[in-house]
């Protein structure tokens, strides 16, 4: 799922020659890979393909994929969408818990206000972490 139709913006890139030799496959394969949405280079002004240093890296996991694990084109974009919708769960995760460790932080502080204005101080309650393992 890579973004159509990219232009390059002053990143480096190599072309699709260099790819070809630079991982032992015909720069058909690297066109192939492109019509089935597999591979998306960047473009110059003149038209020509550049691959990123990004796009070196998922050119390494299809080529894994097709080498050593056997797996067909159909089954490689299965692969890759599934990667990057794990990815993107694993950042809305962690903004989840960003926000509730902030949220835990503010009313933390409220509480802690609250028991300096109550007519009893309270002391603030501590974790004690547990070493396990202990009998």
């Amino acid at each position: 799922m890579a973004k159509r139709g990219r232009k390059t913006r002053g990143k480096a890139g190599y072309m699709i020659s260099a790819v070809a030799e630079m991982y032992n496959i015909h720069p058909q394969t690297l066109r192939l890979y492109e019509r089935e949405g597999l591979l998306i280079p960047s473009r110059s002004n003149g038209n020509t393909r550049l691959y990123t240093q990004d796009d070196l890296e998922r050119l390494e996991t299809i080529l894994n994929l097709t080498r050593d694990l056997g797996v067909n084109l159909a089954g490689i974009e299965i692969i890759l969408n599934m990667r990057a919708r794990m990815r993107r769960m694993q950042e809305e995760m962690q903004a989840f818990v960003d926000f509730v460790q902030k949220e835990l932080l503010e009313r933390s502080e409220k509480d802690r206000e609250g028991i300096q204005n109550a007519l009893v101080r309270v002391a603030p309650p501590q974790l004690i972490r547990s070493r396990g393992g202990s009998k």
